[in-house]
């Protein structure tokens, strides 16, 4: 599928891989890119895209991802004022990182990773995305029906693509518990999308990045990334957030690829 002239909404567009990949749809010649993210920096980064590409085809808008009122004014918005979104990266992510089972060394009780957090983590990086995949795929669908179209048809060109971003910890990685559930789920959501959606042209595809160079790694702390990170790459450095930008427009424009790519750098988690 064409990147050129085509509607792209990102999530978590505000920084790190989201950032990244409007930046390279930009480059790429895509006709309007609405960034979302909670943050208003988003507004910067639309602001930035705007400047190296010349023109006004990026903005921000800001709101939480798991709304489903704001998620829907989000392809209102796009829709009326672009056109029908057809590109769909739903990157928002947290961490909340600890040990699932701990036991306090003063009063030996074994504490439990909270209900609450695990359910949060699952909120922003496994239901969210699954809707806004939905949410566009639904607006193609519909688009199509008013234009007196049924199923797709292989002589017309691929009508939209949604790229999901899992994580190398979907193979499971000490002390994220949440993390990793919520990034083997989407396997099964893209593997689900993709026989479901093909029906109106739309494809879905996942990438798996492995330790990128974004602020959520950064969190981590510069002693956990140089012992336990680059050591077990055979990058020995972060991957940067351009090179899985690169990754995810491979995915979005060949329609001949379909299901997971891991842009891991070799690392694999440690047993």
């Amino acid at each position: 599928m064409n990147i050129k002239d085509r509607v792209a909404i990102v999530t978590g567009g505000g920084s790190g891989i989201g950032s990244a990949a409007a930046k390279e749809l930009a480059a790429r010649g895509a006709k309007a890119i609405v960034l979302v993210d909670l943050k208003d920096n988003v507004h910067d980064v639309a602001k930035s895209i705007n400047e190296e590409i010349g023109t006004e085809l990026a903005e921000g808008l800001v709101g939480d991802v798991t709304s489903e009122e704001f998620r829907k004014h989000c392809f209102d918005h796009t829709t009326e004022k672009h056109g029908v979104p057809r590109i769909c990266i739903p990157a928002a992510g947290i961490t909340r990182d600890a040990i699932s089972v701990k036991v306090d060394k003063e009063t030996g009780v074994a504490n439990v990773y909270p209900l609450e957090t695990f359910e949060l983590v699952i909120d922003v990086n496994l239901i969210a995305p699954v809707y806004w995949a939905l949410e566009m795929v639904a607006r193609i669908a519909q688009d199509r029906a008013q234009r007196g179209l049924g199923r797709w048809n292989p002589d017309e060109e691929t009508q939209g693509a949604i790229v999901l971003i899992g994580s190398v910890s979907s193979q499971g990685n000490k002390g994220q518990l949440s993390y990793a559930t919520s990034k083997a789920g989407l396997e099964g959501v893209a593997a689900t999308i993709n026989k479901e959606a093909i029906f109106y042209g739309v494809r879905c595809a996942l990438i798996h990045p492995g330790f990128t160079d974004t602020p959520m790694v950064r969190a981590m702390g510069e002693d956990v990334i140089e012992k336990h990170v680059l050591p077990y790459t055979q990058l020995r450095r972060l991957i940067r957030p351009k090179e899985i930008a690169d990754a995810i427009c491979f995915l979005v424009s060949n329609s001949a690829v379909s299901g997971e790519l891991w842009a891991d750098a070799g690392w694999h988690p440690q047993a």
